[in-house]
Protein backbone atom coordinates (compact mmCIF):
# COMPACT_ATOMS: atom_id res chain seq x y z
CA UNK A 1 0.00 0.00 0.00
CA UNK A 2 2.69 2.70 0.87
CA UNK A 3 4.50 1.43 -2.70
CA UNK A 4 2.18 2.29 -4.35
CA UNK A 5 1.02 5.75 -2.66
CA UNK A 6 5.17 6.85 -3.29
CA UNK A 7 4.72 5.99 -7.27
CA UNK A 8 0.78 6.80 -7.27
CA UNK A 9 3.08 10.73 -6.19
CA UNK A 10 5.70 9.82 -8.40
CA UNK A 11 3.31 9.35 -11.39
CA UNK A 12 1.40 12.81 -10.62
CA UNK A 13 4.58 14.68 -10.03
CA UNK A 14 6.28 13.41 -13.69
CA UNK A 15 2.92 14.06 -15.13
CA UNK A 16 2.88 17.63 -14.03
CA UNK A 17 6.58 18.30 -14.64
CA UNK A 18 6.14 17.15 -17.89
CA UNK A 19 3.04 18.98 -19.29
CA UNK A 20 4.47 22.24 -17.79
CA UNK A 21 7.66 21.46 -20.21
CA UNK A 22 5.99 20.74 -23.06
CA UNK A 23 3.07 24.09 -22.21
CA UNK A 24 6.78 25.51 -22.21
CA UNK A 25 7.86 24.58 -25.43
CA UNK A 26 4.07 25.01 -27.01
CA UNK A 27 4.46 28.73 -25.85
CA UNK A 28 7.80 29.35 -27.27
CA UNK A 29 6.38 28.04 -30.77
CA UNK A 30 3.65 30.00 -30.53
CA UNK A 31 6.00 33.13 -29.87
CA UNK A 32 7.71 32.27 -32.61
CA UNK A 33 5.02 31.93 -35.23
CA UNK A 34 3.30 35.22 -33.65
CA UNK A 35 0.19 33.03 -32.43
CA UNK A 36 -3.24 34.47 -30.76
CA UNK A 37 -3.30 33.92 -27.33
CA UNK A 38 -6.63 32.86 -27.13
CA UNK A 39 -5.51 30.06 -29.73
CA UNK A 40 -2.38 28.67 -27.93
CA UNK A 41 -5.14 28.20 -25.04
CA UNK A 42 -7.10 25.97 -27.19
CA UNK A 43 -4.13 24.03 -27.89
CA UNK A 44 -2.86 23.58 -24.14
CA UNK A 45 -6.38 22.61 -23.46
CA UNK A 46 -6.41 20.02 -25.86
CA UNK A 47 -2.42 18.42 -24.88
CA UNK A 48 -3.70 18.93 -21.25
CA UNK A 49 -6.73 16.36 -21.79
CA UNK A 50 -4.07 14.27 -22.85
CA UNK A 51 -1.79 13.91 -20.45
CA UNK A 52 -4.50 13.99 -18.22
CA UNK A 53 -5.40 10.77 -19.98
CA UNK A 54 -2.04 9.14 -19.87
CA UNK A 55 -1.49 9.80 -16.07
CA UNK A 56 -4.80 8.09 -15.41
CA UNK A 57 -3.87 4.96 -17.28
CA UNK A 58 -0.39 4.90 -15.48
CA UNK A 59 -2.08 5.36 -12.06
CA UNK A 60 -4.20 2.59 -12.87
CA UNK A 61 -1.36 -0.17 -13.48
CA UNK A 62 0.25 1.46 -10.31
CA UNK A 63 -2.81 0.21 -8.34
CA UNK A 64 -3.16 -2.74 -10.10
CA UNK A 65 -6.28 -2.08 -11.66
CA UNK A 66 -8.50 -5.19 -12.94
CA UNK A 67 -8.69 -4.48 -16.43
CA UNK A 68 -11.40 -7.60 -16.99
CA UNK A 69 -14.11 -5.44 -15.28
CA UNK A 70 -12.77 -1.79 -16.97
CA UNK A 71 -12.48 -3.16 -20.25
CA UNK A 72 -15.78 -3.88 -20.44
CA UNK A 73 -16.99 -0.47 -19.14
CA UNK A 74 -14.29 1.12 -21.51
CA UNK A 75 -15.35 -0.43 -24.38
CA UNK A 76 -18.93 0.09 -23.83
CA UNK A 77 -17.80 3.50 -23.45
CA UNK A 78 -15.66 3.85 -26.32
CA UNK A 79 -18.93 2.35 -28.43
CA UNK A 80 -20.70 5.21 -27.27
CA UNK A 81 -18.52 7.89 -28.07
CA UNK A 82 -17.46 6.01 -31.79
CA UNK A 83 -20.92 6.28 -32.53
CA UNK A 84 -21.38 9.82 -31.55
CA UNK A 85 -17.75 11.03 -33.23
CA UNK A 86 -19.39 9.48 -36.62
CA UNK A 87 -22.29 11.19 -36.38
CA UNK A 88 -19.59 14.30 -35.81
CA UNK A 89 -16.54 13.33 -37.48
CA UNK A 90 -16.21 16.94 -38.89
CA UNK A 91 -15.93 18.00 -35.16
CA UNK A 92 -12.70 15.93 -34.30
CA UNK A 93 -10.94 16.09 -37.75
CA UNK A 94 -11.35 20.19 -37.35
CA UNK A 95 -10.17 20.04 -33.48
CA UNK A 96 -6.92 17.84 -35.15
CA UNK A 97 -6.65 20.09 -37.72
CA UNK A 98 -5.75 22.77 -35.62
CA UNK A 99 -3.61 21.05 -33.90
CA UNK A 100 -1.63 20.42 -37.43
CA UNK A 101 -2.36 24.26 -38.43
CA UNK A 102 -0.60 25.15 -35.25
CA UNK A 103 2.80 23.54 -35.41
CA UNK A 104 2.62 23.95 -39.81
CA UNK A 105 0.76 26.52 -41.02
CA UNK A 106 2.78 29.73 -42.99
CA UNK A 107 -0.01 31.78 -42.47
CA UNK A 108 -0.60 34.23 -39.31
CA UNK A 109 -3.65 36.52 -37.92
CA UNK A 110 -3.30 39.52 -40.41
CA UNK A 111 -1.74 37.97 -43.34
CA UNK A 112 -3.70 37.79 -46.41
CA UNK A 113 -4.49 34.23 -47.97
CA UNK A 114 -6.54 32.57 -50.73
CA UNK A 115 -7.65 29.47 -50.78
CA UNK A 116 -7.61 27.41 -53.95
CA UNK A 117 -11.03 25.48 -54.57
CA UNK A 118 -11.92 26.17 -58.51
CA UNK A 119 -14.69 28.18 -58.63
CA UNK A 120 -15.52 27.89 -54.75
CA UNK A 121 -11.88 29.64 -53.92
CA UNK A 122 -11.69 32.23 -50.75
CA UNK A 123 -9.90 35.30 -50.48
CA UNK A 124 -9.35 37.07 -47.87
CA UNK A 125 -7.31 38.42 -44.27
CA UNK A 126 -6.89 36.20 -41.86
CA UNK A 127 -8.91 37.23 -38.67
CA UNK A 128 -8.55 34.48 -35.97
CA UNK A 129 -7.93 30.78 -36.20
CA UNK A 130 -9.43 28.83 -33.67
CA UNK A 131 -10.23 25.25 -32.60
CA UNK A 132 -12.14 24.61 -35.31
CA UNK A 133 -12.46 27.24 -38.40
CA UNK A 134 -10.62 30.24 -39.66
CA UNK A 135 -12.06 33.32 -40.33
CA UNK A 136 -11.28 35.51 -42.67
CA UNK A 137 -12.46 38.96 -43.91
CA UNK A 138 -12.76 38.92 -47.65
CA UNK A 139 -12.17 42.19 -49.72
CA UNK A 140 -15.98 43.44 -49.65
CA UNK A 141 -15.53 43.07 -45.36
CA UNK A 142 -17.57 40.12 -44.87
CA UNK A 143 -16.55 37.42 -42.49
CA UNK A 144 -15.93 34.09 -44.01
CA UNK A 145 -15.81 31.03 -41.97
CA UNK A 146 -13.93 28.30 -43.60
CA UNK A 147 -13.36 24.67 -41.37
CA UNK A 148 -9.88 23.56 -40.47
CA UNK A 149 -9.72 20.42 -41.94
CA UNK A 150 -10.48 22.12 -45.65
CA UNK A 151 -8.02 23.96 -45.23
CA UNK A 152 -5.58 21.36 -44.90
CA UNK A 153 -6.88 19.67 -48.07
CA UNK A 154 -7.07 22.78 -49.91
CA UNK A 155 -4.12 24.83 -51.61
CA UNK A 156 -3.63 28.07 -49.52
CA UNK A 157 -1.58 31.02 -51.39
CA UNK A 158 0.02 33.59 -49.09
CA UNK A 159 -0.20 36.32 -50.95
CA UNK A 160 2.20 39.14 -50.16
CA UNK A 161 1.40 42.39 -48.46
Amino acid sequence: MGLSIFWTFVVILVSYISFRLFKRILNKIAKTKSVDMKRLFYIQKVFEILFVIIAMVAMSFVWSVDFKGVSVFASSIFAIIGVAMFAQWSILSNVTASIIIFFTFPARVGDKIKIVDGDNSVEGTIREISLFQIELIDSEKNLVLYPNNLLLQKPVIRINK
